[in-house]
């Protein structure tokens, strides 16, 4: 990490001016990125692990609505809830990050979310408690890309560590939703090809963001040339004991494990994902 850019492990008012334009960025729009947080030198390392992993990768070429959850024919075909769209990428799941791995060391470093806590302003901050989620690499290649959607948690950190030749452009469209409103017809407006609710960053390796993806609906554009993009996700959580649906953790890891089944339901919000 560049922490001469960004003195995060140290008290002073560089580590709180960090915080202070992290924070009003979140604030306005739900999205922060600071650029070049890892040295540019070290980069390949962390390619090199992706490159490890990525045959553990999970791949999923389904349709799915921005919930990912089932149709409900007794909706109008416009609505959110029935708009499906193609998603064909891969998600190596957590637990292919163990005890030597530089991401799991980033995302368990002492000083790395209590940063990533102010900078969000939340007084209830975990790390998530999902073995399968908690520090993983979404892998996509030539052709793939992510569709219209909003996270599963409420805040999300990535770091994009490598892009494709072309494509992988991050849209979104910030505090669409709230705890306690879908707001369905702000969803149906976007998926119809309102740009005027949409902003586009344009990531770089080494780039961090922050980005509170629960409320925002987003996706990354399809992606082209034979070199595959890799972006590592570190989640965070309102409740210590959360971890993700039976049937969101099935889409995306290919497994259920029992402590999904055990805590199924157990969210801070009644949103339908």
């Amino acid at each position: 990490m560049d922490l001469e850019r960004y003195p995060i492990d140290r008290a002073g008012s560089a580590r709180q001016a960090v915080i202070d334009s992290a924070r009003a960025a979140i604030d306005a729009d739900g999205c922060a990125v600071l650029k070049g947080f890892i040295r540019s030198e070290r980069l390949g390392e962390l390619v090199a692990e992706c490159d490890r992993v990525a045959t553990h990768g999970h791949h999923n070429y389904n349709r799915t609505n921005p919930y990912f959850t089932v149709d409900q024919p007794e909706l109008p075909a416009s609505h959110p809830l029935r708009r499906f769209f193609d998603r064909s990428n891969a998600f190596v799941p957590a637990d292919n990050f163990g005890d030597d791995s530089a991401l799991r060391a980033i995302y368990e470093w002492p000083a790395f979310a209590p940063f990533i806590q102010e900078a969000l302003g939340e007084q209830q901050f975990f790390r998530y408690a999902d073995p399968l989620a908690d520090v993983i690499v979404n892998l996509a290649v030539e052709g793939n890309g992510f569709p219209w959607h909003f996270d599963t948690n409420n805040y999300t950190v990535t770091l994009a560590i490598q892009n494709a030749e072309a494509g992988g452009a991050f849209e979104y469209s910030p505090h669409l939703r709230t705890p306690t409103d879908e707001n369905y017809a702000g969803v149906e407006a976007v998926l119809d090809g309102d740009k005027a609710l949409v902003r586009t960053l344009q990531l770089e390796p080494g780039d961090l963001q922050i980005f509170k993806g629960r409320y925002s609906l987003h996706r990354v554009t399809p992606l082209a040339g034979p070199r595959a993009r890799y972006v590592a996700i570190f989640s965070y959580v309102e409740e210590p004991a959360m971890v993700g649906s039976p049937e969101r953790t099935q889409q995306l890891y290919g497994r259920v494990l029992p402590i999904h089944l055990e805590r199924a339901g157990m969210r801070a919000d009644t949103l339908v994902d």
